[in-house]
């Protein structure tokens, strides 16, 4: 959560001088005692004295830059955008901006492995939309702006490839907006991040989905389960999961839905395990099954089906929960200390 607030004070530089605790943890999505604890663990005795640096910041760099008064006042609100960016622990930002006038778009930090993001195009990064303190809702950045990609101008097999990646864009723009309400999101969220453990299951074609995400979670979840065997073996290892304490588990299911998972599901059920399930559609035998349901179309286009958007409403849905995981952070921070000393990466 401390790389969370860094990111977005570092993208809101020229405004942090000015923000209180409260507007900082809207626009983080953290809660208000998450950034008093931000500016402690700097060495602050509240965040108050964190602003008091940030002005003092702010109106040393105004004057280097252009000579003006305080922060650039008399430049013009260009000149005040433009104020270098001040590096806050290991969060450094590039301060991107909108257009003129606009905030910059915060971008949600990403666990330091695969967070090498490629320029989005079409279209501007994720952004976060503050809806209530702990809680924050992707959404494409300026996604009307993007620009009409429908008209397929190729011919040949080249078309063909055109019109498969623009569907799987729409699907993504479809779960963008379905994610205007935050509530499925976050309730799947607080079942998933009180479960010890927690079973993540995906057969056939859904099992990377489930492995993608259960290897990421495991970096902050204290103990994850993938499950991909099918067969009785696979209602043994739900059950032996409901033993060890687990309270709920997360299902992917994808077309074509193996007979097993129907099983699988039935046998959580009766262990008394809450299930969340990804699909691609409200499938009714899985629906029926499920306490939460949670959308996202694959692509079809292809001669096998691609899943961009199952595969982002599982990343949103475990950056929902990182905010309901008590020490997240702590957690993520020792694998990486670990995974430095051990030269896990060729890549830092």
């Amino acid at each position: 959560m401390q790389r969370r607030i860094a990111h977005c004070l570092a993208q809101h530089a020229a405004e942090a001088p000015f923000l209180s605790s409260i507007e900082v943890a809207e626009l983080a999505g953290v809660s208000q005692p998450s950034v008093t604890r931000f500016a402690t663990a700097l060495g602050y005795s509240g965040y108050p004295g964190l602003r008091r640096r940030f002005r003092e910041l702010g109106v040393r760099q105004g004057r280097e830059r252009d000579g003006s008064g305080r922060n650039g006042e008399d430049a013009g609100p260009d000149a005040r955008i433009s104020t270098a960016t001040p590096r806050l622990s290991d969060g450094g930002a590039d301060g991107r901006t909108g257009g003129r006038g606009e905030r910059p778009a915060p971008v949600p930090p990403a666990p330091p492995e695969g967070s090498h993001r490629p320029s989005p195009d079409p279209g501007a990064p994720a952004r976060c939309v503050p809806q209530r303190p702990g809680y924050r809702q992707l959404a494409p950045a300026d996604a009307e702006s993007w620009p009409d990609l429908g008209a397929d101008r190729a011919a040949g097999a080249g078309g063909g490839y055109r019109r498969a990646v623009l569907a799987e864009i729409e699907n993504l723009r479809a779960l963008a907006r379905s994610l205007d309400d935050p509530g499925p999101v976050a309730e799947a969220a607080r079942l998933l991040a009180a479960s010890r453990p927690l079973p993540v299951l995906g057969l056939r074609a859904a099992a990377a989905q489930a492995a993608g995400f259960a290897y990421f979670a495991a970096k902050v979840h204290p103990d994850v389960r993938p499950l991909h065997e099918a067969g009785s073996l696979l209602a043994d290892r739900v059950e032996q999961a409901a033993a060890a304490g687990a309270t709920a588990l997360l299902c992917f299911a994808l077309p074509r839905y193996p007979a097993e998972l129907l099983d699988a599901l039935r046998a959580a059920r009766a262990a008394g395990l809450a299930v969340v399930t990804v699909a691609d559609r409200r499938v009714p035998s899985l629906a029926g099954l499920s306490d939460v349901l949670l959308t996202a179309a694959v692509g079809t286009h292809l001669v096998f089906d691609t899943a961009c958007a199952p595969m982002m409403l599982g990343r949103v849905l475990l950056e929902a929960m990182c905010d309901e995981l008590p020490g997240a952070q702590a957690r993520l921070e020792a694998f990486e200390a670990s995974a430095a000393a051990r030269g896990v990466f060729l890549i830092d």
